[in-house]
Parts: structure tokens; sequence; C-alpha cells
């Protein structure tokens, strides 16, 4: 079965995340061995000392036997008071040399049964030196010298020595046990070292041709990647040109179409105001033959005389709200047709001059609009957001509900590289029904008690989406609509600098 080299992040994610725990798995055992193998190597350590402290202390009692009965057997010989203190300071350090020994020896049982043997021996040594140097100081020279000779047969001495060579001996066995046990734990701490760094290495090795497979996989993708971003962009170029002509187009037909229908309809409303003349001058006349002559007006003539007025009133309603929809048709192609022209905005200052030619319509209505806090500037089109704003903030105040006091808020913010703007009222809202028509042209929500035809908010969206911004609100009817804007910070036109 072949096998698959090409790593994806989850692969990579997972073999990196199993190295990291092989390689933090080593480093503690390395450490834990490391400090057990420590920890024993000093206990070995003072165990070693330990041995050479009680082997001293054995070399000790044998050197303080052999001073004091140099000490004695010279004093024998040749009578001086320095070999009495001599002998004296020798034998007064033999039992403190032995109480040493046996507190250093009590974890031996080996050596504690040398102990009390030595014990005795020390004992009888030391009360017939005692014995013979007494005599000797009494003027008993003679059988001083005597009691010296048979005890030296005896040599007791050399008893001592017998003893203290066995626990010598048994010092120098757990010496070299000792000894032989830090060995191993350093041989053993050096073979666990070494494996644990070889594995460490084939683990470093490891996870290097993992890194190093894994940024080839990732520089291919992203070479891959960079030839389809260019055949991308490239499309959406395209694509962008083609939509920007089919737009123009349609901008185009638009502006013809609404020009074309204008020369008609401007036939039908100078038609209108001839009916109109025409209808006023002729009602006097038909009253007037009604009055003299009432065989002459029929029943169609009366009808005529009183459904014509009405007639004329209601062709001239509809041509002009056709003009209105025409002229607003114009506007929109007008306004998809001006080039836009980027430039710094103070919007402080911007939403303070529109509240201004606002200010006679909220003192009527008794209403507010305030700016809350500092608003952030932009560098975008002037006349765009002028208009932008104007109609929000112009529907805003044309649908506050009567039954409170009108209130408007204008608020701003920076999130990054793009700016936040809010128009909050309290005004009746919009139903839920029509969340998703507002924007669309010539629709209109609600009770159609104010003058408009629909163009506002589907002009505003559009004009809105030129800037590179967009647009959404939040609504609850009878409670007042809040609408959110975000736009960029530094506005561009397509094919400026960026």
């Amino acid at each position: 079965m072949p096998i698959n080299l090409e790593l994806d992040q989850r692969r990579f994610n997972q073999l990196a995340l199993t190295a990291v725990a092989i390689g933090f798995a080593l480093l503690i055992i390395g450490f834990v061995t490391t400090v057990a193998t420590t920890v024993t190597s000093q206990r070995a350590t003072l165990s070693v000392r330990h041995t050479y402290r009680v082997a001293d202390q054995l070399d000790q009692l044998i050197l303080a036997i052999d001073r004091a009965e140099g000490a004695t057997r010279g004093y024998l010989l040749a009578p001086d008071p320095v070999r009495i203190k001599t002998r004296t300071d020798n034998l007064d350090r033999i039992l403190p040399i032995y109480d040493r020994i046996q507190e250093m020896t009590r974890d031996n049982p080996r050596q504690q049964q040398s102990i009390d043997e030595l014990r005795g021996v020390l004992i009888s040594a030391i009360a017939v030196s005692n014995s013979i140097m007494a005599k000797a100081q009494a003027g008993q020279m003679q059988a001083a010298r005597a009691e010296f000779a048979t005890t030296s047969k005896t040599r007791a001495v050399e008893q001592v020595r017998a003893i203290v060579g066995h626990m010598r001996s048994e010092e120098e066995r757990l010496l070299a046990d000792r000894e032989s046990t830090e060995s191993a734990r350093h041989s053993q701490l050096l073979a666990i070292l070494g494996v644990t760094g070889v594995m460490l290495l084939v683990i470093g090795g490891a996870a290097f041709w993992l890194v190093r497979r894994y940024t080839i996989d990732l520089t291919r993708a992203r070479d891959r990647l960079n030839l389809l971003n260019a055949d991308l962009e490239g499309a959406v170029q395209r694509r962008t040109a083609e939509l920007q002509r089919a737009n123009d187009e349609i901008q185009k037909f638009a502006y013809i179409v609404s020009h074309d229908l204008r020369s008609p309809l401007v036939n039908v409303m100078g038609f209108t105001a001839e009916l109109e003349a025409a209808n006023a001058a002729i009602g006097p006349l038909v009253d007037r033959a009604e009055a003299e002559h009432p065989e002459l007006v029929t029943d169609d003539v009366r009808s005529a005389r009183e459904d014509l007025p009405e007639a004329i009133g209601f062709i001239r309603a509809s041509t002009e709200k056709m003009d209105r929809l025409i002229a607003a048709i114009l506007q929109l192609s007008r306004q998809g047709r001006r080039v836009l022209t980027p430039e710094p905005v103070a919007m402080e200052r911007l939403i303070d001059d529109i509240l201004a030619s606002l200010d006679h319509r909220l003192t009527e209505l008794g209403a507010t609009a305030t700016v809350d806090g500092p608003l952030p500037d932009i560098v975008s089109d002037r006349l765009a957001l002028e208009q932008i704003f104007t109609n929000l903030l112009d529907n805003a105040v044309k649908y506050f509900d009567p039954e409170r006091r009108g209130r408007v808020v204008v608020r701003g913010e920076q999130d990054g590289s793009r700016l936040l703007f809010e128009i909050e009222d309290n005004g009746r809202g919009i139903d839920p029904r029509d969340h998703e028509r507002v924007f669309e042209l010539f629709r209109r929500s609600g009770v159609q008690n104010q003058p408009g035809e629909g163009i506002g908010l589907a002009h505003v969206r559009a004009l809105v989406y030129r800037l590179g911004g967009s647009i959404d609100f939040t609504s609850e009817l009878g409670r007042g609509t809040k609408f959110r804007l975000r736009f960029p910070v530094n506005y561009r036109e397509e094919g400026g600098d960026k």
C-alpha cells in the first residue's frame, strides 16, 4: 500500500502533538532518573564517607592503645613524669573512641558483635595497665616489671588488634559494596541518559522532517492558492467590468426611457390643462342653456358636466404622480452615473448641519435630535453621505409617533478599519412583515399619511453600497427603529490606490 506523505492540518497537528508528548515524556523520564540516581549516589557517597570515618576511628583506637602501652614500658625502664602523662592521655581516649565506634556501627549487627567482644578486652587491658602503673608508682618496680612481662605474653593489645582488624575488614567489605553500587548507579544513569538522548535525537529528527514536509506542503498549497487567486482576481475584474457595463447600460436605459416618457406625459398634462380650461368655459354655457331652454340639455350632458371635472382631476393627479416617479428614476440614474469624489469629511459637523435644516420641523413637533458622543471622521464622498444621512434623519422625523414626544439619537464609533454609525428613533416603527421590503424601489411601509414615492431607502442603500459600506436595521412596531451603517474609514474609487 503506498504511503501518503501529504500532510493536512489535522494530521500534522496529531503528529506534532504526539512528537511533543513523547519528547516531554522522555525528558520527564530522564529528569526522574537523574534525580533518583543523584539521590542514590549521594546516599552511597555518605555511606562511603561513613565507612572511612569508622576505619579512621578504629585506627585511632589502635594508636591510643599502642601509645599507652609504649608509655608504660618506657616508664618501667626509665621513670619519667612525661611518660605518665602520655599514658594517661591515651588511656583516657580509648573509651570515648570506643563509644564513637559503637554509635557509628549501631546499624550493623556484625560490627555490634565485635564491639561487644572488644569492650571486655579493652576494660581488661586498661585494668592490667593501671595495676602495673600503680605498683611502679608505689616503688614496687620489680613487681611491676614482672607483671608487665607476664601480661605481655598474653598480648591484650594483639587481641584488640585482631578484633579491630576483623571490624576493619567488615568496613572494607561494606566500602567495596557501596562503591560497586555507586558505580552501577552511575553506569545506569549514563545508559538511561544515553538512550534518552538518542530517542530525543530521533524524535527531534522526526519532528524536523515533519515540519519540513509540512512546510513544503504549505508552500505548494500557497503557490496553488496564489495561482487560483490570480485567476480569481482576473475573473472578478472581468466580471466586475461586465457588471459595470451592464449597470451603465441599465442606467442609460432608465435615463432614456424616463426622458422619453416625459414627452408624452407633458402632452397629456398639457391637454389636461386645456380640458380644464374648456370645461371652465363650457360649464356656464350649459348652465345658461339649462336655465333658458331645458329641453336642449340632455341627461348625458348633465352627467358629463358633473363627471368631467372629477375625471380631469383624476387624470391630473395620475399624471403628476407619474411625473414624480419619472423624476425619481431620472435622479437615481444621474446619481448612479455620478463620479464619487473621496475627501475628508467631519461627520459631526455634517450631522449638525443636517439637524439644523430639520430644526424648524423638530420645533413644530416638540421633538429632539441629538448626537451621542463624538463622531469619527471619514474619507468618502461628501454629497453621497449628505444624501444618505439626510434621507434617514428626514424619515425619522417624518414618521414620529404622535402619541409620544419624538426623539432621534445619532451615534458613531470606529471598529478597526470601518466606522459604525447608528440612527435611532422612537417613532412608529416598521411592521415585521415589511422588514424585507423597505429597501425595495417604490415600496412604502405602514399608513401612507406622508408624501413620498418609496425611493428614499432604495436610494440610500444604493449609495451606501457605492461607498463600500453596508446598511441594516432593527425595528419594533410602535417603539421605534435603529438603522446601522458601516463604512470604510478611507474610501477609494475602484482602481485607485488602496
